[in-house]
């Protein structure tokens, strides 16, 4: 069975690009900041160092993990180094089964509702909305409706502080951020405060 994210601030740091030698650094201002998951892609520079240094460091705080997970083995090389999220940018059942397999959460990326349907089936913790620039309010909306109440839905992509608001009345119950928060070479201060900024408007978009 797939883990959770429930009793977390549904916002996931996408650090594409993290630097290994920046890893710890960078996490920790995030953690202080409120975030508390954080997803390193495997596209990155030596990705599953940075995530090991980040379990290490922080996995008592975070849920800590890799995006852009496209194969098993990659969900078992994560599981090895005590990774806890797995995050796709498709659907494939087989990896949704693994990473559920292994006890950890599961957030594939969906647009349609079959996509949807066939990720819960396979065992995903959430869904992913991605990209989310493609998917209106609206649309959330309509298939909300007849996905099941306790499903986590994430938009992924073109997310910021002015539409957060829209997103969340429409049923989505958090986001990933990427672009807007982490790039590489980003001075440690500027990421520090884009975090806070970023926790304190998706609490306010939330109130409101």
């Amino acid at each position: 069975m797939a883990g959770t994210i429930e009793g977390r601030l549904p916002l996931v740091a996408i650090l594409r690009g993290l630097e290994p030698e920046r890893a710890v650094a960078v996490g920790e201002v995030l953690v202080e900041a409120g975030f508390d998951i954080i997803e390193v892609p495997l596209n990155s520079p030596e990705p599953l160092t940075s995530i090991a240094a980040l379990v290490a460091a922080l996995g008592d705080h975070a849920l800590i993990g890799a995006g852009t997970v496209l194969t098993q083995a990659q969900v078992d090389d994560l599981a090895g180094i005590g990774a806890q999220l797995v995050v796709s940018p498709n659907c494939n059942p087989a990896v949704i089964r693994r990473t559920a397999e292994h006890g950890m959460v599961s957030m594939p990326g969906v647009v349609t509702p079959t996509e949807m349907f066939a990720a819960l089936e396979a065992g995903a913790t959430g869904l992913k909305i991605f990209p989310a620039e493609m998917v209106s309010p609206a649309i959330i909306k309509a298939v909300r409706a007849v996905l099941p109440p306790k499903v986590p839905v994430l938009a992924v992509g073109g997310i910021n502080a002015g539409n957060m608001g829209e997103f969340l009345a429409a049923g989505a119950a958090g986001f990933g951020i990427g672009g807007s928060l982490f790039k590489p070479g980003k001075p440690i201060a500027d990421i520090a405060a884009d975090a806070r900024a970023i926790v304190a408007a998706f609490r306010a978009a939330r109130a409101g």
